[in-house]
C-alpha cells in the first residue's frame, strides 16, 4: 500500500453576517480536507486546521514530499513524524491512513477499531449565540427555533461574551422557549473568574434541565474548578484545546471536571484522541467531544463515540453527545450526514462509508490569492 499522490482541497468561505463567542466575531469559516491514494488506489481523507496559505505551503513543500512513496501501514511511524512538524496534520494523516487500512481490509473503521456498541450516537446543537445584530437576543432564539423544529433534543449556547446581566437576560429567554423539555448547555470559553461564575448558580438550582456548564475558567486553574465543581449544581465540562491524554491528567486526578471534552483536530492523531476517550472510563467520567471545525473530524468523533464502552449502566443514558455545529458553514454539509431527532446513524459502508459532495469543494476552494 505505497502511498502515491497526495490532493489538497483548501476552502474558503466569508459569512455575510458574522457570528460569535466570547472570543470574538468568526468573519469567514475555512476547512483544509485533503486525499491520500495509494500505487493501488485505495484512497483515504485527512482533514486539518491552521490558517489555509500556511497549510498549503508546508504541505506542497514538507508533507507531500514526506509522504509520497511511504507504506500506508506505517502509520504510527509517519504520524509521529508528522507531529514534530505539525501536530494538527499529523491528526488528519492519520486519519487519511485509518480509512486506507480499513478500505484495503473490506472494513468500516468502526469494524477496524474492533466494532462499534451502538449504531447511533446522540448530539447536540452548538451555537455562535452573539451577532452584531442590536437584536441579537431574538436573532439567536430564532436559530434555536429552527434547530429545535428539526429535532434537536439537547442544545448549547454561548455566555461570557456580554456582561453577565446580558448574558443572563438571553438564557432566561432560552429557557422560557425551551420550557425545560429541551435540555441546555452553556459555553463560557474560559472568560469568568470563579466568583462571576458562581453567580449563575442561583439560575442553576431553578433549572432541571441544564446539561453543564462548559469552560467557566481558563483550563489551566485546575485547584479553582476543583472548588467551583464542589459549589456548582450542575456539572463542569472543558479540554477542547488539550491536546495529549496526559494534558487531562490532572483534570482528572484532581476531580476538577465532571465532563471531558477532548477535539479529535486539537489531538495528537486518532488513536491518541481514543485514548483519551478510554481514560475517562478509567476515571468513571463523562466524554462528551467537541467538534467545532470540520465535517470529517465530526464523522471520526461520531465513530470514536459509537465504539466507546458506556459511561453508565442506566440505558437511556450510556454515552454522551458529540457536538453539532449548527451555525452557517457549508463545509459541514460536504459529506452526506445528517442528524434524525439528534441521533446521527455511523454510516456502515468500508472506509468512511459516506460519499463526498465535490462539487460543493470545487465550489468553495480557496483559489490561494485572497488572504482572508
Amino acid at each position: 500500500m505505497r502511498i502515491e499522490k497526495v490532493e489538497t482541497f483548501p476552502m474558503l468561505y466569508q459569512l455575510p453576517q458574522p457570528y460569535g463567542d466570547a472570543n470574538g466575531y468568526k468573519k469567514y469559516r475555512s476547512c483544509y480536507l485533503f486525499r491520500i491514494t495509494t500505487k493501488s488506489g485505495v484512497e483515504g481523507w485527512g482533514e486539518c486546521i491552521d490558517w489555509l496559505p500556511t497549510l498549503e505551503k508546508g504541505f506542497q513543500s514538507r508533507i507531500v514530499p514526506y509522504l509520497l512513496g511511504k507504506e500506508a501501514t506505517d502509520r504510527t511511524q509517519i504520524v509521529n513524524t508528522i507531529k514534530k512538524w505539525h501536530q494538527r496534520v499529523a491528526t488528519g494523516v492519520s486519519m487519511a491512513l485509518t480509512e486506507i487500512v480499513a478500505k484495503s481490509a473490506g472494513l468500516s473503521v468502526c469494524d477496524l477499531w474492533g466494532g462499534k456498541l451502538r449504531e447511533i450516537v446522540p448530539v447536540y446543537a452548538s451555537f455562535q449565540s452573539y451577532s452584531n445584530k442590536e437584536d441579537w437576543i431574538q436573532h439567536s432564539l430564532h436559530l434555536i427555533e429552527q434547530s429545535i423544529t428539526a429535532g434537536f433534543t439537547q442544545l448549547k449556547v454561548k455566555i461570557g461574551g456580554r456582561t453577565l446581566q446580558e448574558d443572563q437576560t438571553h438564557v432566561l429567554s432560552v429557557q422560557s422557549m425551551l420550557e425545560e423539555k429541551i435540555q441546555l448547555a452553556l459555553d463560557a470559553n474560559q472568560s469568568y473568574d470563579a466568583s462571576t461564575a458562581r453567580q449563575w448558580n442561583r439560575l442553576f438550582e431553578r433549572w432541571p434541565n441544564m446539561l453543564w456548564l462548559e469552560e467557566p475558567l481558563p483550563m489551566d486553574r485546575v485547584a479553582d474548578y476543583k472548588l467551583l465543581r464542589a459549589t456548582l449544581t450542575i456539572p463542569i465540562a472543558g479540554g477542547e484545546n488539550l491536546q495529549k491524554s496526559t494534558e487531562f491528567l490532572p483534570l482528572l486526578k484532581d476531580g476538577a471536571v465532571d465532563i471531558i471534552q477532548p477535539d479529535i483536530m486539537h489531538a495528537t492523531g486518532v488513536d491518541g484522541y481514543r485514548e483519551t476517550l478510554q481514560l475517562s472510563r478509567i476515571f468513571g467520567i463523562k466524554s462528551s467531544p467537541h467538534t467545532f471545525d470540520g465535517t470529517l473530524s465530526r464523522l471520526y468523533a461520531l465513530f470514536a463515540q459509537a465504539c466507546l464502552p458506556p459511561w453508565s449502566k442506566m440505558n437511556d443514558d450510556a454515552i454522551e453527545p458529540v457536538e453539532w455545529d449548527v451555525m452557517e458553514n457549508p463545509f459541514t454539509s460536504i459529506l452526506s450526514l445528517k442528524p434524525l431527532n439528534g441521533c446521527v446513524p455511523i454510516p456502515t459502508g468500508t472506509g468512511i462509508g459516506v460519499e463526498w459532495d465535490m462539487e460543493k469543494m470545487d465550489k468553495y476552494r480557496w483559489d490561494g490569492t485572497s488572504y482572508y
